[in-house]
């Protein structure tokens, strides 16, 4: 992915394990899905990787881990307890659009709630 990618991005990532490598381990996400990109823009300019948050659908939200993201299209929820860091060449796979400025408080608030930050 060549574009300036930028916090609040909504991208589709391959969140797939390279093939050959079955490593997958409880509840972890293994296929592309919609993230939204949540590391701050200096660091997205200079690394080749980058940190999401991912998305899903669903009917209810759940407080802390599954919070209502209503910019990324109907029934969203960012799983804020997933975050990911991904290789922006070989998993960012398309620009989807950008979340709203509150629905990525939303997302802050929670990833801070759920690691336990000040």
């Amino acid at each position: 992915m060549s574009a300036l990618i930028q916090r609040g991005d909504n991208y589709l990532i391959d969140f797939d394990p390279p093939k050959g490598e079955e490593y997958k381990a409880g509840s972890e996400i293994m296929k592309r899905r919609p993230a939204v990109v949540i590391l701050r823009d200096a660091i997205n300019k200079t690394r080749r990787t980058v940190m999401v948050v991912p998305l899903s659908f669903s009917p209810q939200a759940v407080p802390v881990f599954a919070v209502p993201v209503p910019s990324a299209g109907p029934n969203s929820v960012a799983v804020c307890h997933q975050i990911s860091t991904v290789n922006k060449a070989t998993r960012v796979l398309k620009h989807i659009g950008a979340l709203s400025n509150e629905d990525l408080r939303l997302i802050e608030r929670s990833i801070t709630d759920a690691l336990a930050l000040p």
